[in-house]
């Protein structure tokens, strides 16, 4: 279908348009990191508990294996940094 310019409005400015547009994409696109959740978070409270009672990271992950959470020992490492 071809676009008919005799319909187009006279204050229309493709080139704001096509920039706005292009930053609404970019925005939508972009990842926000910082409001992700762990499921590390749901067992903050014991971890830090395990962890103060001698723990290791390792001890922690075979804890979390037990109860069925999927995660690797590298994330329960960096968690532990970050929070711990």
């Amino acid at each position: 279908m071809k676009p008919n310019p005799k319909k187009v409005p006279l204050d229309f400015d493709p080139v704001a348009e096509v920039s706005r547009l292009k930053a609404q994409t970019k925005a939508i696109r972009k990842r926000n990191y910082s409001q992700r959740k762990s499921v590390l978070d749901n067992y903050h409270g014991e971890i830090i508990i395990l962890l103060l009672n001698g723990a290791t990271a390792t001890e922690v992950h075979r804890w979390l294996r037990e109860l069925k959470v999927k995660i690797s020992l590298s994330t329960v490492t960096r968690w532990i940094k970050k929070h711990g």
